[in-house]
Formats: structure tokens, sequence, C-alpha cells
């Protein structure tokens, strides 16, 4: 095997999904700045993410859109207007 090959910053790092609040730890070379302590009482690096398998409609089987950013809205004003 060659060496130095794996990653230096490969660490356990809570992940946390911003629209559902789920949290997840897992493995990762992430960089974080925020932590918080999970169940086992120990305290690791934090990232929050606005999306993971806890809210994805794919994964939960609720047909729910996310719209940060509105773009719902414009599309539906551009077909309207279109149409009329």
């Amino acid at each position: 095997m060659k060496k130095d090959t794996q990653a230096k910053n490969y660490r356990p790092v809570i992940f946390l999904d911003n629209s559902s609040k789920a949290r997840f730890l897992i493995n990762s070379t992430v960089a974080t700045k925020e932590t918080d302590t999970w169940e086992d009482g120990k305290e690791y690096p934090l990232y929050q993410v606005e999306i993971s398998s806890a809210s994805h409609p794919f994964y939960t089987g609720n047909d729910t859109v996310i719209d940060t950013a509105g773009r719902v809205e414009k599309f539906k004003a551009r077909q309207a207007k279109k149409k009329a």
C-alpha cells in the first residue's frame, strides 16, 4: 500500500438535518467549526445539512417540497403569466 493515502482528518462527526432536526453520527473528513454532544456524552464536531435521508421525500415517502429560495413560487408565477 502507498503511504499517507488515508485522510488525516477522518473522525466521527455529527450531521444535523435542519429540515427534520434528525442527527447522525458518522465518520467524515468534512471541515467543521461547531461542536455538539452526542448521546454517549462525548463532544463531536457538528456539521449542518439542509436535507438528508430523514427529510428527503424519496426516503420518507412524503410528497413535500422543501423550497428555501422561493423557486417554486417563481416558477408557478411564470407559468401563470404564460397561460394568460
